[in-house]
């Protein structure tokens, strides 16, 4: 086992072992902020908060005062382990099978924190503080509302009169093989709930109800009827999937009153946050304007709330970085 790959294993086996689960710090900041401060690297552990979510803990830490500056951006939280009873090895032990280091946030995205110190470090034995800035931004947020964690982090270092040239995020990207993609961009993310509004009555008796299940359904079938597009130069095609449908409805034989649904669209740089919401709308009052499955009169009463925040298109245009 090479240097750098001990250095990387011994940092992610700690990390491994604290239990960081969103938004829960865990121990995992202190445990880089004491590997940074031990570099020189000046390091700032930075809480946020806000209406309604959790307090979250963040840290930033540079070495180096000039430009070129090289951020590295990450994520400590990780999601729940669900019932640890059956993992094949303790989730938060971090031990080594064969070769593997098993846990939660091993891939995502511990490993890769690791990986980028261990290079960090081999460096400085090697060469000496690298030339210009390198940092590390590091979010406890990514895996749950995603508002106290990286975009005020960005904020604070703008504030701080700080310009980051270029960035590298160290998510898990290589489905097959180590190595085999480097992404250079991401697509966008927009969710949204629908709700229809029907009118409550006996299955025996449906010319007195309007169902909001086969409202829903006309809906729902309008909006997968065609894809969204066949994909662009760098994405592939945008994908919208409705997540959840619910009527909360305990009786098999009373119509209910009220449906549900939820959708997620993951779509690539063919469109932006309005033309995409326009088109999302426009099927919708295709779909309220069926008669294909109500056999009743009027359109479907339906509303449509767009969730925030809507994650953009991103692709970057720096060739040099790309090379």
């Amino acid at each position: 086992m090479s240097k750098e790959l001990s250095h990387a294993a011994a940092i992610l086996q700690a990390l491994v072992r604290c239990r960081s689960v969103t938004p829960k710090e865990g121990g995992a900041l202190e445990i880089l902020e004491t590997l940074l401060s031990g570099l020189g690297f000046e390091v700032h552990r930075v809480k946020f908060s806000d209406e309604n979510t959790p307090d979250v803990q963040n840290l930033y830490a540079r070495l180096g005062k000039g430009a070129p500056h090289l951020c590295f951006a990450g994520h400590t939280d990780v999601v729940p382990p669900g019932d640890e009873d059956k993992w094949s090895h303790d989730p938060f032990a971090g031990n080594i099978d064969n070769g593997e280091l098993f846990g939660r946030g091993a891939v995502d995205m511990k490993g890769g924190i690791a990986a980028f110190l261990a290079a960090i470090i081999a460096h400085m034995e090697n060469y000496g503080e690298p030339a210009g800035s390198v940092s590390f931004l590091i979010t406890g947020d990514e895996e749950g509302p995603a508002i106290n964690g990286t975009k005020k982090l960005l904020q604070w270092i703008a504030e701080r009169g700080e310009k980051i040239d270029a960035c590298i995020v160290g998510e898990p990207t290589n489905p097959e093989a180590l190595g085999d993609a480097i992404k250079i961009g991401r697509r966008g993310s927009i969710s949204a709930d629908i709700e229809v509004i029907g009118k409550q009555g006996h299955v025996a008796y449906p010319d007195l109800a309007d169902s909001p299940v086969r409202g829903m359904t006309s809906l729902i079938a309008s909006l997968l009827a065609v894809p969204l597009d066949q994909g662009s130069q760098n994405f592939q095609p945008s994908n919208l999937e409705v997540t959840t449908i619910d009527v909360g409805n305990e009786t098999t034989n009373v119509i209910p009153e009220r449906a549900t649904a939820s959708l997620n669209i993951r779509f690539n740089d063919n469109w932006n946050e309005v033309n995409l919401k326009a088109e999302i709308e426009r099927r919708l009052q295709l779909g309220a304007a069926s008669d294909v499955v109500r056999n009743h009169p009027e359109p479907v009463n339906y509303n449509i709330s767009w969730r925030e925040p809507v994650s953009p298109v991103f692709l970057t245009n720096d060739e040099a970085l790309i090379t």
